[in-house]
C-alpha cells in the first residue's frame, strides 16, 4: 500500500492543551506520526512518497475563504503582541452572545475555534496545510487507480468544521480528499470514522448532503469529547436526511462491542453503494490510550481492516487520533495489513 507522508509535521509542537482543569504538555505530538512512518517502514507496507502540492483551492472547496485568511495569518498578528507562548483561545460565542466576527486576534480566534486543544505556532499553518495535501495526494493515487492508499496526516482533522477548528484538528483532511473524489467525478463517498472521539466536524460539512454518507463509531457524547454532537439521533437534514449514522458506545467497549457497532456502519455503507470509502483512521480506541476509554487490542485492528476490505471499495486511509505513542504505529499499520490481507 502506498503511504504519502510529510516531515512538515515537525513544524507543529504546541507547547500545551487545556485539558481537565489545567495547562498541560499537548498529547498530539509529533512522535505520534514519526512511529506510524517506522512501523510503517519496518513492515515494508509499501512505497512512502513525499505530497504533491494542489494548492489551496481544494481546500476552499470545504473550508471557508474567510477562516483560511484567518488561520494563515493568525500566527504572524499574535507576534505583533510580543509574545512567545502558544496562541489559544480564551473566550468564545457561547449561548446569549452574539455571532459576530470581532476585529481582535482573540476574538476571532474565539470566534473561529471551540475549545482550548488546538494551539496555533509559527508552524501550524504550514504543517496543517502540508496535511492536506498528504490527503489530496493519496487521493489522487486512487483516483488513477490504486485500490487503497494512507494519508498519514499529522496533524489531525476530523474535528475541523467548515469555519472551526478545535480538538488538535485545523483543517478536515478526511473532507477535503472526500470532496476531491466528489469533484473528480464519483458520485458517492461514504466516510467511516473509527476514532474513539466522535467527527464532528466532518458530519458538520456534510450534514445537509447525499452525496457523502457519514458513519461514525464512537465514545458516547454524553461523556466524551467533543460533547455536543454525535449522538444517535443525528442523521442528516435537508438533503442529507437519512445519510448520518452515529454510533455512541460506552467507556469499558471491547472488541465485540465495537464491531457489532462497525458492522453495522458497513452494512449501511453496502445499502448506500459508494465508489469510494475514506477512512479516518483513528486508533485511540486502543485499551492502553490515555485519552480514551475502549478496550481494543492489537490484533482487533487487523480484523478491522479485513472487515473494511470486504466492502470492496477502493479505499482511502486518512490518519486522526491515537495518543498511545508505543503503540499507535502498531495499530494503525495493522489496519492496513488487515485491509491488504483481506483485499487480495
Amino acid at each position: 500500500m502506498l503511504t504519502i507522508y510529510s516531515d512538515d509535521h515537525h513544524l507543529h509542537h504546541g507547547r500545551c492543551e487545556l485539558m481537565d482543569g489545567q495547562l498541560m504538555p499537548c498529547f498530539e505530538m509529533p512522535s505520534r506520526a514519526d512511529h506510524v512512518l517506522q512501523r510503517v517502514k519496518d513492515r515494508e507496507l509499501g512505497p512512502v512518497h513525499g505530497p504533491r502540492d494542489f494548492g489551496l483551492a481544494p481546500l476552499q472547496r470545504v473550508h471557508s475563504h474567510a477562516y483560511l485568511d484567518f488561520f494563515q495569518g493568525a500566527w504572524q498578528r499574535w507576534t505583533e503582541f510580543g509574545q512567545d507562548g502558544d496562541l489559544l483561545p480564551y473566550t468564545w460565542p457561547a449561548r446569549t452572545l452574539r455571532r459576530v466576527l470581532p476585529a481582535s486576534l482573540h476574538g476571532q480566534l474565539g470566534y473561529y475555534s471551540f475549545d482550548g486543544g488546538a494551539p496555533i505556532t509559527a508552524g501550524t499553518w504550514q504543517a496543517a496545510y502540508s496535511a492536506a495535501q498528504v490527503a489530496l495526494t493519496a487521493q489522487a493515487a486512487i483516483q488513477q487507480g490504486a485500490h487503497s492508499a494512507f494519508a498519514l496526516c499529522r496533524p489531525p482533522g476530523h474535528h475541523a468544521a467548515s469555519d472551526l477548528m478545535g480538538g488538535y484538528c485545523y483543517l478536515n483532511n478526511a473532507a477535503i480528499a472526500a470532496q476531491a473524489f466528489l469533484d473528480q467525478g464519483c458520485k458517492r463517498v461514504a466516510i467511516l470514522d473509527l476514532d474513539y472521539h466522535h467527527g464532528n466536524g466532518t458530519q458538520s460539512i456534510f450534514y445537509e448532503r447525499s452525496d457523502v454518507l457519514f458513519t461514525s463509531i464512537h465514545g458516547h457524547p454524553e461523556a466524551e469529547f467533543p460533547f455536543f454532537l454525535g449522538y444517535a439521533d443525528e442523521l442528516g437534514e435537508g438533503a442529507g436526511t437519512g445519510f448520518n449514522f452515529n454510533y455512541p458506545l460506552p467507556a469499558g467497549s471491547g472488541w465485540e462491542r465495537w464491531s457489532a457497532a462497525l458492522e453495522e456502519a458497513c452494512t449501511e455503507i453496502e445499502r448506500y453503494g459508494a465508489d469510494i470509502v475514506v477512512v479516518s483512521l483513528g486508533v485511540d480506541t486502543f485499551k492502553h490510550d490515555p485519552i480514551s476509554q475502549f478496550k481494543l487490542d492489537s490484533p482487533d485492528y487487523l480484523a478491522m481492516g479485513a472487515r473494511i476490505a470486504h466492502l470492496g471499495k477502493p479505499t482511502l486511509f486518512v490518519m486522526e487520533g491515537g495518543y498511545a505513542v508505543e503503540e499507535i504505529g502498531i495499530n494503525a499499520v495493522n489496519v492496513l495489513e488487515g485491509f491488504e490481507g483481506a483485499a487480495q
